[in-house]
């Protein structure tokens, strides 16, 4: 599975956001990466390099790579409504992000890895494609057999927050998609104007 595998803390210090999660390094170190470290003369960004930047610092926030994100761009420029709103709508309906997002993992990588080692059923079915694209009403549930395992129990020991948009029962391991969120409801800073702007170049 084609997934990014170069260094998350560099990436998380070059956006200054924990984009992989919290980040020790982020915090020592509140400067960009870079020889001359905080030293370095950094000059004004032109118009491209923010919209290139935020399309890559999307990219790394979903873990999604270069081709997976032009099509799904392109799903979302086809779509009726706001093409930026749509393409976050689509990044956070993947079943990844939504395990993520659930609590059952920490981190969108975790969240990944059980999905394709087949830890997670949708509708009853196990699904192994973390970019499989859920819809209104699909049912999120952790397998049976998984159920004991010690890195989900413990990230649901520490996980406590909420979403308006899916419902889970961290005693069955069970959720719903309730539906695709609202832009104001996704908490991820980015700025998806710039994308659109990127790829309407």
């Amino acid at each position: 599975m084609a997934r990014y595998r170069g260094p998350k803390s560099r990436i998380a210090r070059k956006f200054q956001e924990p984009i992989f999660g919290p980040d020790k390094a982020l915090e020592k170190k509140n400067y960009p990466p870079g020889q001359h470290g905080p030293n370095r003369r950094r000059g004004k960004k032109c118009e491209y390099a923010d919209q290139l930047a935020e399309k890559q610092k999307a990219k790394y926030t979903y873990g999604i790579l270069e081709k997976q994100f032009e099509n799904l761009f392109d799903k979302a420029s086809r779509k009726k409504g706001i093409t930026g709103e749509n393409l976050l709508r689509f990044c956070e309906s993947r079943l990844d992000n939504t395990v993520f997002r659930m609590g059952i993992s920490p981190t969108r990588s975790g969240a990944r890895q059980l999905v394709s080692h087949r830890h997670i059923t949708v509708n009853g079915g196990l699904v192994n494609i973390p970019s499989y694209q859920l819809s209104e009403g699909d049912v999120v549930e952790v397998r049976e057999r998984s159920k004991s395992l010690e890195a989900i129990s413990a990230s649901l020991a520490k996980d406590s927050t909420t979403f308006e948009w899916l419902e889970f029962d961290k005693t069955t391991l069970k959720g719903k998609f309730i539906k695709a969120p609202e832009r104001e409801q996704i908490p991820e800073n980015i700025r998806e104007q710039l994308i659109v702007e990127l790829y309407s170049k």
